[in-house]
């Protein structure tokens, strides 16, 4: 009888690991618990929602793994060791998800939208959020969710009182264990470790290190990113106080202002039109990056580059750098705020001193230089 248990087993073709189909086979392996996982954004939260993956293989190691997320994010989950099968939020993948039953849920967006994606699968147990069917409110359904549903209800604790990262929020609210500062979990092919090797070597030309300026951000807070003016300073300052190759990092959105801000400075501008997947290897091309807490910061980090990384609108002690990094907060007596819109005649990206991000430069050249060799060579996901 074939072992339909297996984490390989399908139905519908062989696995290709063995002749054989049964409990007997080299290859099998069960996979249970089963486990389904719906993130579905923002990006960069996303990303650093991978960091639970540790945590609930050691709470249950034998799990088999569903993640539903939202489109482009499944690019930021494949390929990973540690999810057997991702999903989305397209029609298709849908009707997938309703023919899948689980044993634990971990709804982690407070979002109704994440509680309709829940409602069309069945889970014996879900922790995380889920909304009430007749309000729509979102509420924590165990008890270990309430400290990170209480925290999106009041600015005290969220702003002031909370010095947890959301990566240990995360861990407890899904009641997973002890919190062990797992990293970020992502991973790059064979192929994608090549193009980071060529375009590290490339971009580096006669300089020992490169510095990537992450220069944008999601529309949803667009004041987690510098003016093209500012940028434009900072680069100017840091290419006179060092021997460093600046590159200029982004998504599509960012394409036309990466032209500008380079215009005239002697900068590379990375590709910004080939997707997540490429702007992870320009990311791990780089030493150090300088960035707003936004996508291209949890790249970095999840790629363990040196960050430097400034806060305005939100909280700096929800981001942790591993002990691989400098955060600056902006002298803006209002942050963090977390607002979408802001009429204020000097804004918080307009206060972050510039010495303070050439200093934050400076220790990330001492970091990179105290390496037996450049961090793109150390890539082993």
């Amino acid at each position: 009888m074939a072992a339909s248990n297996c984490r390989h087993f399908s139905g519908y073709k062989p696995c290709q690991r063995s002749d054989s189909c049964d409990s007997n086979c080299s290859s099998f392996e069960l996979g249970e618990p089963r486990v389904l996982i719906i993130h579905l954004e923002a990006l960069g939260a996303v990303l650093r929602a991978t960091s639970i993956l540790p945590a609930l293989k050691r709470k249950y190691p034998k799990s088999h793994i569903t993640w539903v997320t939202q489109r482009p994010a499944e690019a930021l989950l494949k390929p990973n060791h540690l999810i057997d099968r991702v999903l989305t939020t397209t029609a298709d993948d849908l009707l997938s998800l309703r023919a899948l039953e689980f044993d634990l849920a971990l709804v982690l967006d407070k979002s109704l939208k994440a509680s309709g994606v829940l409602s069309l699968t069945k889970a014996r147990e879900v922790r995380g959020f889920r909304a009430d069917p007749k309000t729509g409110a979102i509420l924590p359904v165990n008890e270990e969710a309430k400290e990170l549903w209480d925290l999106g209800l009041s600015d005290s604790l969220k702003f002031d009182l909370n010095q947890k990262p959301e990566t240990q929020l995360l861990v407890e609210s899904l009641a997973l264990g002890k919190f062990n500062r797992d990293p970020y979990i992502v991973e790059l092919s064979p192929d994608e470790k090549s193009k980071v090797r060529d375009r590290a070597i490339k971009w580096r030309e006669n300089h020992s290190v490169v510095v990537g300026f992450n220069t944008g951000c999601s529309g949803v807070i667009p004041y987690k990113k510098w003016t093209v003016e500012f940028h434009r300073r900072v680069i100017s300052e840091v290419k006179k106080r060092f021997d460093v190759q600046i590159v200029l990092l982004g998504g599509p959105e960012d394409t036309k202002r990466n032209d500008l801000i380079s215009a005239g400075l002697n900068v590379i501008s990375s590709p910004t039109e080939l997707g997540l997947r490429d702007g992870l290897c320009s990311v791990a091309a780089c030493d150090i990056v300088v960035s707003g807490d936004s996508l291209g910061l949890h790249m970095a980090i999840a790629l363990e580059r040196f960050c430097v990384a400034w806060f305005g609108p939100t909280c700096p002690q929800e981001i942790d750098l591993y002990g691989r990094g400098i955060k600056l907060l902006t002298a803006a007596p209002c942050s963090p705020c977390w607002k979408r819109s802001c009429t204020k005649s000097l804004m918080c990206y307009d206060e972050v001193p510039i010495d303070a991000v050439i200093s934050a430069v400076e220790q990330g050249l001492k970091w990179t230089t105290s390496l037996s060799k450049p961090p793109f060579l150390e890539i082993s996901f």
